[in-house]
């Protein structure tokens, strides 16, 4: 099967966009693999394929593959590259969308400056939200890592999350100990695990190891939720730079029942068919 694609990337969060619109695309998890295969295949961190809405309220659905070739819920620097996608290949002239996710609705928007912001939803907290297990909601809890604990914030921005806070980013286990939390049984689905260094009320340094991906150079979701994380510790203020090893993004959120709202850019690399 021979597909298109667009290679992109959002500060280095690196994507193979495929349109399911203009033509089939039906894809086992093994194909997804060897897509994203830096070796072997075309290479990214996820894959993005877009395809047509499902129901009548938004535009498009947005569908999320990891490099493991399994399906997640939410990306978000990869809807930032789903708004320049959609709209550089004229699938829609609108520059607000409504779009349809399997960890909700979010909505993205092209900003003058050519960046992107998007509408990430309502944050959840709820141990069976996120999923994680815990008796009640906590504002951090203490996680079991072998011969030691580790605080940590949980929580979903559509998909689950992790988010300690470190001293030094640049020196923290995110390598080693990412996995463990990744794969830990408290998170059934599995978690993105934040390493967030706070630098002032406003600015912060994250590195994030991804579900299924491994360390990115940016990841859109957990700087959210590291944010948000940061907010209810009483560490930051309601808007924060994100600095990631990829660039910067800005996001802000209002408190418990709001959307929190990412802004960052979006850039395509280049063209290409593959024979899959």
């Amino acid at each position: 099967m021979l597909l298109k694609f667009t290679k992109m990337h959002g500060l280095g969060n690196d994507f193979v966009v495929l349109d399911g619109i203009s033509q089939g695309v039906t894809l086992t998890s093994d194909q997804y693999r060897q897509i994203a295969d830096r070796h072997f295949g075309v290479g990214c961190d996820q894959i993005l394929l877009i395809e047509k809405a499902t129901r009548d309220d938004v535009d498009f659905r947005y569908r999320i593959f990891n490099a493991d070739g399994n399906e997640v819920e939410q990306c978000g620097n990869g809807a930032r590259c789903f708004m320049r996608f959609v709209l550089d290949k004229g699938l829609t002239r609108k520059t607000e969308t409504r779009v349809q996710t399997a960890g909700g609705i979010i909505v993205p928007r092209m900003e003058p400056d050519h960046s992107v912001t998007v509408n990430m939803g309502v944050p959840r907290f709820t141990p069976q939200e996120i999923p994680f297990e815990a008796n009640k909601r906590a504002l951090t809890y203490s996680l079991s890592l072998k011969s030691r604990q580790v605080k940590i914030s949980a929580l979903s921005i559509g998909n689950p999350h992790a988010v300690q806070v470190v001293k030094d980013v640049d020196k923290a286990p995110v390598t080693t100990q990412g996995p463990l939390i990744e794969k830990h049984t408290r998170f059934p689905q599995g978690a993105n695990v934040g390493y967030m260094q706070v630098v002032n009320r406003g600015r912060i340094k994250l590195r994030v190891f991804e579900r299924g991906a491994g360390e990115t150079l940016a990841c859109g979701s957990g700087a959210c939720a590291a944010v948000i994380a940061g907010i209810q510790r009483g560490l930051l203020d309601s808007q924060a730079v994100v600095e990631t090893r990829g660039g910067e993004l800005n996001v802000r959120w209002d408190g418990d029942e709001k959307p929190v709202w990412m802004t960052g850019g979006a850039v395509t690399v280049f063209e290409g068919t593959i024979d899959i």
